[in-house]
């Protein structure tokens, strides 16, 4: 006889599928409707339902996206106003991303603030390296956390969280903010955007620094050696299922196999990033190297189809490399904890 599954695999299950058929419906739909950055409503959407089992209430919604439009907006401003003063734009980015990691360290903020990070990436790399999108990001914005949030709406109108006693909230995991941990994360973000912004090289800009940002939220600061190469590895492979993804795409390109192969790696990956353990960051952050990656591939961003698969995915290995090299040596020691370099 088969054992009965546990409520917790039913909820990762469900929450899974959520994952899956959020972003592949949203992907395809961006695709279909021409935007210039497809990934981003999807990106939101899987964010969103994995924070929690439960949709968030319409207050909390419109609170999260209301900060993610109002981060977007300043980050306009900051770019247009000071894009041409090096010292205090660097500054200013780099106060916004220590607020966000020291608010990360704490355990709150939940995916909002993962996304702000993004919004802080996005928003000053596009408008200094193409002057022709920097009128258009705060659309751009609008629709991703508009669609992200109808999606996460959606995925649960189709697999609804039944309403049972056994399936328990995740406490959330509540710390003091590690300072001198997000000071160091800081610098290492900040260091991957200057490069970028001083290769002008758009597709780099759109992988590197949110692949950092991704890994930097993944790694444990007890993390032993192997651990790490684990995460790069499983972030490897995120780009790796990007490229063979876009070569099957190529052999019958159309809205229909964009939709399969989007639904099939979102099972693949989601259904890990979404279980109770330690290791659903990782396949978490792999979803998002995916969607990065493919979603530039059918994009019809400015210069996005110039960059081979291979070379794109040359910019994730470097990123991973670049943020667990710094993050072993920036990083503060801890007396009772195996390091990253072990």
């Amino acid at each position: 006889m088969f054992a009965e599954r546990s409520p917790a695999v039913e909820e990762q299950k469900r929450k899974g599928l959520r994952v899956a058929v959020a972003v592949s419906i949203g992907f395809t739909f961006a695709v279909y409707a021409g935007a210039i950055v497809p990934f981003l409503g999807p990106l939101f959407a899987a964010q969103f339902l994995l924070g929690s089992s439960r949709p968030m209430p319409l207050g909390k919604t419109v609170g999260a996206a209301m900060v993610i439009l109002i981060a977007g907006m300043a980050m306009m401003v900051l770019t247009n106003v000071l894009g041409d003063r090096p010292a205090p734009f660097l500054l200013i980015l780099g106060l916004t991303y220590f607020a966000c990691f020291a608010a990360q360290s704490t355990g709150k903020g939940g995916p909002a603030v993962f996304l702000v990070l993004v919004v802080s990436i996005i928003v000053p790399l596009l408008g200094i390296l193409n002057k022709e999108l920097a009128n258009s990001i705060l659309s751009i914005l609008v629709a991703g956390v508009l669609s992200g949030a109808v999606l996460m709406w959606l995925a649960h109108a189709i697999f609804p969280e039944p309403l049972s006693p056994e399936v328990e909230a995740v406490a959330i995991d509540e710390r003091p903010p590690a300072l001198l941990r997000a000071l160091a994360n800081t610098v290492i973000l900040l260091g991957s955007v200057v490069i970028c912004l001083t290769s002008d090289n758009l597709t780099a800009a759109a992988v590197i620094p949110i692949t950092v940002a991704s890994l930097l939220g993944q790694l444990d600061v007890g993390a032993t050696g192997r651990a790490a190469m684990g995460l790069v590895l499983v972030n490897l492979f995120g780009g790796v299922l990007a490229s063979v993804a876009y070569a099957a795409l190529s052999l019958r390109p159309n809205l229909l196999s964009i939709f399969l192969i989007v639904l099939v790696v979102a099972l693949l990956l989601g259904g890990r990033a979404a279980a109770r353990s330690k290791d659903a960051s990782v396949f978490a952050g792999a979803l998002t190297t995916f969607l990065i990656l493919f979603g530039l591939g059918v994009s019809p961003l400015p210069g996005s189809a110039a960059e081979s698969f291979a070379t794109r995915i040359v910019y994730v290995a470097a990123a991973l490399i670049y943020a667990l090299l710094f993050a072993a040596i920036l990083w503060p020691r801890t007396s009772n904890a195996k390091r990253i370099s072990a």
